[in-house]
C-alpha cells in the first residue's frame, strides 16, 4: 500500500509540456557498482565462456558496445556525479565519497523534464543530497543493503526519514521491481520516460542471492597471469616504494600480501563456505591462500553479476511485451570497471584498465546499427550529453561532456574528437591503499603521474611515472617511462596531460597545496627521485608505526 502511494506521489508533479511518447525514445540507462567490462561476456574476456551475461550481451549484438569508455575518477559517487552533471569532478565538487549534486544542479533531471520527459531514479543514487530534481526517486540509503533493503522515497517527514523496506529480498530483485513497478503504475505514458535503473551489485562485499550459491560452486575460475607474476619493470617507486619496500603497503591485495586489508584476511569470516572446512591460512602455502581467496572473491561477485543480468531479462522482457523495447534507448554501463585480481589487487580507483575502463552498450534499433564494436574514446562525462541528444532536450553550457550521438549512429569518429581520457583519483591512500594519482588514456599508451599527497599535501608516499603501451603490452606489466627510446613519447604526452588539465578546468585551485606537489615533482630530476626515495623511507617507517598501533583505518585523505 505504502509502495502504490509512493508512485501516486510521483506523479503529482510540476506541470511540464506534454510531449507523446511515440515522439520521442525512452531513455533506460542502466548501470551497476563496480561491473568490470571484463566480467561482460560481450567483450570477450577470460571469465567470458564461464560465466556469460546474456541479457547484457544482446545490447551488443542488436547494438554498439564500446571498447574505450573510461570513467575520470573510479570511484562511485564521483562517477555518478560526473553522468549526472556532464562536468569532470573538480567542477562539479564531488572529488571522493563525501560527494554531493544538490537540488538544482542534477543536470540531467533537470533538463529531461524541461524536454518534456517523465524522469525517475530507482536504486543506488549515493550522492547523499535528496535526488529532488527527479519527478519520481526511491533509491538505497548510501551503499544500501544486499538483503531485505530499505529505500528513501518522497513523503511527509524530511528527507532520508521516508523509508518503505522489502523484507527477505535481494537488493537486485528489489530494485527490478521496483522499476517494473513503476513502468506499470507510475510512468504517465504521455511522455516519454528517462528513468536511471541503478543496482548495488556486485559492490563489494558480495552477498549474492541464496539461489545463485550453486552457480560456479565446482568451477576454478580462469586466472589472470598478473595474479602471480610481476614483471621487474611494472609499476615505479610510486607503487613499489625505494627497493620494492612499499610492496606490501600499496594497493589492498587478494592473497596476504597487503597486512592491513587482504582478501584472505577478509573473506574466510565472511563467506567461510568458499574455504575449506576449518579453514586457517597457516596450514597452507601462500599460492594456495591466494587461490582460494581469488576463487572466493570470483565467484561471490560473477554470481551478483547473474542476478543482475537475470533480472535485466525481466526488464527487457517486460518492455518488449508492452511494445516499448524498440523505442527505448537502453544503455548498460558500471560506474567504473573492478580490478578482478590482476596485479594482486582489489577494488578499483586505480588507473590500470581494468578500473578505468567502464562497460558502455547501447540499443535502440531505430538509430544505432546492429553489431558495432566502436574504439572512440568516450568519457562518463560525455554519457549525459548523449543522452540529452537523443531526447532532443537542450544541452546546457554547463557540460563539459559531448555527445556520442553520431559515433553510435554512423560508426564514424567525428575528425575532432577527443583523443585521450583524462583521469584523476583524488582520495590518497583512503580505504585501498591507492596513492593520489592523475594521468591520460589515449588508443595506444597510458601515462599516469603518481604525485603521492592528499588534499592538503600531506601524508605523502613516493611520486612517481609510469608510462604504457597498451598495443604491445595491453596488460601494463612494463612502465616505459625510464625507456631512451620512448624519451620523445614521453615528452609529448606529458605535455598532453599538462594541455589536457588546462582544457578540462583542472589547474590545482581546488587544493593549492596539493598542487604544490604535483608541480615539485612534475620534471622528475635527479632531485625529485632522490627525494622520492626519502618519502618511500619515511611513509614505510608511519605504515609500520600504524600497524603496530593497531590503526588500521587512519584518515589519509586530508591532515598532515
Amino acid at each position: 500500500m505504502l509502495k502504490r502511494s509512493c508512485l501516486m506521489i510521483a506523479a503529482m508533479v510540476i506541470s511540464t509540456p506534454i510531449v507523446s511518447a511515440a515522439d520521442r525514445p525512452n531513455v533506460l540507462y542502466i548501470m551497476s557498482d563496480d561491473h568490470a567490462a571484463h566480467a561482460i561476456s560481450a567483450y570477450r574476456g577470460r571469465l567470458a565462456e564461464v560465466a556469460p551475461t546474456p541479457n547484457i550481451d544482446r545490447l551488443a549484438k542488436e547494438g554498439a558496445l564500446f571498447t574505450n569508455a573510461f570513467c575520470t575518477n573510479s570511484i562511485c559517487s564521483p562517477s555518478r556525479a560526473c553522468v549526472l552533471t556532464g562536468q569532470y569532478n573538480h567542477v562539479n565538487g564531488a572529488f571522493d565519497l563525501d560527494g554531493e549534486v544538490k537540488p538544482g544542479k542534477q543536470m540531467l533531471a533537470i533538463q529531461m523534464k524541461a524536454a518534456g520527459y517523465q524522469t525517475a531514479m530507482i536504486g543506488k543514487w549515493h550522492l547523499k543530497a535528496e535526488p529532488a530534481d527527479f519527478d519520481y526517486y526511491c533509491v538505497l540509503p548510501g551503499q544500501g543493503s544486499y538483503h531485505s533493503p530499505a529505500f528513501r522515497v518522497r513523503g511527509d517527514k524530511p528527507w532520508g526519514k521516508n523509508l518503505i523496506k522489502f523484507e527477505g529480498k535481494h537488493s537486485t530483485d528489489a530494485i527490478t521491481d521496483l522499476t517494473l513497478d513503476w513502468l506499470k503504475d507510475g510512468w504517465d505514458q504521455e511522455k516519454p520516460f528517462f528513468l536511471m535503473h541503478h543496482y548495488k551489485a556486485p559492490h563489494d562485499y558480495f552477498d549474492n542471492a541464496p539461489r545463485y550459491e550453486s552457480y560456479l560452486a565446482d568451477v576454478n575460475i580462469p586466472e589472470p597471469e598478473t595474479l602471480w607474476k610481476r614483471d621487474p619493470r611494472f609499476g615505479s617507486i610510486a607503487t613499489r616504494g625505494a627497493n620494492d619496500e612499499l610492496l606490501p603497503h600499496i594497493g589492498t591485495s587478494i592473497g596476504g600480501r597487503n597486512p592491513r586489508r587482504s582478501y584472505l584476511m577478509d573473506l574466510p569470516e565472511l563467506y567461510p563456505n568458499e574455504f575449506p572446512p576449518n579453514f586457517d591460512p597457516k596450514d597452507y602455502t601462500d599460492e594456495e591462500n591466494t587461490r582460494f581467496a581469488y576463487n572466493a572473491y570470483l565467484k561471490k561477485y560473477l554470481r551478483c553479476v547473474k542476478g543482475i543480468d537475470d533480472n535485466l531479462g525481466r526488464l527487457f522482457h517486460h518492455l518488449e511485451a508492452t511494445g516499448q523495447l524498440d523505442n527505448t534507448v537502453i544503455i548498460y554501463t558500471g560506474d567504473q570497471g573492478f580490478m578482478l585480481g590482476e596485479h594482486d589487487y582489489q577494488d578499483k580507483r586505480w588507473m590500470f584498465e581494468e578500473s578505468q575502463r567502464m562497460p558502455f552498450l547501447v540499443r535502440y534499433p531505430q538509430a544505432v546499427p546492429a553489431g558495432q564494436r566502436l574504439d572512440s574514446i568516450i568519457e562518463n562525462v560525455d554519457y549525459g550529453a548523449t543522452m540529452l541528444d537523443f531526447a532532443g532536450a537542450e544541452i546546457p553550457d554547463s557540460v563539459q561532456g559531448r555527445s556520442f550521438r553520431s559515433i553510435l549512429e554512423t560508426g564514424t569518429e567525428p575528425s575532432d574528437w577527443k583523443q585521450e581520457a583524462y583521469y584523476r583519483y583524488w582520495m590518497h591512500m583512503a580505504h585501498h591503499d591507492n596513492p593520489g594519482h592523475m594521468g591520460i588514456r589515449t588508443k595506444t599508451h597510458k601515462l599516469i603521474y603518481y604525485y603521492g599527497c592528499n588534499y592538503d599535501g600531506g601524508y605523502q608516499t613516493p611520486a612517481g611515472w609510469e608510462l604504457y603501451d597498451l598495443v604491445n603490452d595491453p596488460h601494463e606489466t612494463k612502465n616505459l617511462i625510464d625507456s631512451p627510446e620512448h624519451a620523445g613519447l614521453v615528452a609529448e604526452l606529458k605535455t598532453r596531460l599538462a594541455e589536457t588539465r588546462k582544457r578540462v578546468g583542472d589547474d590545482g585551485s581546488h587544493y593549492p597545496k596539493c598542487e604544490e606537489v604535483v608541480q615539485q615533482f612534475w620534471d622528475y630530476d635527479e632531485a625529485d627521485r632522490a627525494e622520492a626515495e626519502q618519502i618511500s623511507h619515511r611513509y614505510l617507517e608511519r605504515r609500520l608505526q600504524e600497524l603496530k598501533a593497531g590503526k588500521r583505518n587512519v584518515k589519509t585523505w586530508s591532515g598532515e
